[in-house]
């Protein structure tokens, strides 16, 4: 696929399929790389990781801009996982690795 291509129903099914969940110790040397992007509350991770395969940069760079909904992950947010052997859900949209805090319902 292309990757300014649109992602259709079979598209996002595929990234919700890719996805899955890890702990700091498997994401650990893709942050050493500087690929980790970080999604808050209230964004879907998988609809992020949509429009980032989509290549939709205004998109991406007005929930950057809002309060940082999306962005790099930090120092403090390893040391957070780690002290905190925080459950994250994840998905890869080369050469990133999109994650977000797994909530519980």
């Amino acid at each position: 696929m292309e990757r300014n291509e649109c992602l259709d129903d079979q598209g996002f099914s595929a990234l919700e399929g890719a996805s899955g969940q890890l702990r700091w110790p498997e994401l650990e040397r893709h942050y050493a790389r500087g690929v980790v992007v970080v999604v808050l509350s209230p964004l879907d991770f998988l609809a992020v990781a949509k429009v980032m395969a989509q290549n939709e940069a205004d998109a991406l760079a007005m929930w950057m801009a809002a309060a940082g909904l999306v962005r790099k992950a930090t120092d403090e947010d390893a040391k957070t996982w780690a002290d905190q052997d925080s459950l994250l859900n994840a998905v890869v949209v080369a050469p990133w690795v999109v994650v977000q805090i797994h909530h519980s319902t």
